[in-house]
């Protein structure tokens, strides 16, 4: 992705069947993009997905359609997919305490 670029969130449109999340992409010469990026709302109500995450999760996806296109992906909407909120959930999960550092005890 070109460094002359910004992505900027507009806001989300509920329907009945999705949450679409509409982002504007601004290069420096030229009039913005308007890119939908939806995510089911069965997702959410299923917990798969916070309300709070949403914006993020499409924001990584559009910037990954941007760096994978060139700045210029084939289409204005994507769908945000089952996988991708799980590879999202994963990333952000608590790391283990593997027998590392443990606290002292407090006797």
């Amino acid at each position: 992705m070109s460094d002359q670029i910004i992505v900027q969130y507009v806001g989300f449109h509920v329907t009945p069947l999705v949450r679409e999340y509409t982002f504007a992409v601004r290069e420096s010469a030229t009039e913005p993009l308007q890119y939908i990026l939806s995510i089911a709302n069965e997702a959410f109500v299923a917990h798969r997905v916070r309300y709070q995450d949403a914006p993020e999760i499409c924001s990584l996806r559009l910037h990954r359609e941007l760096d994978t296109h060139a700045n210029h992906p084939p289409t204005m909407s994507f769908c945000v997919t089952d996988a991708e909120l799980a590879v999202y959930q994963d990333a952000r999960k608590p790391k283990a305490n593997r027998g590392g550092f443990r606290p002292p005890r407090q006797d």
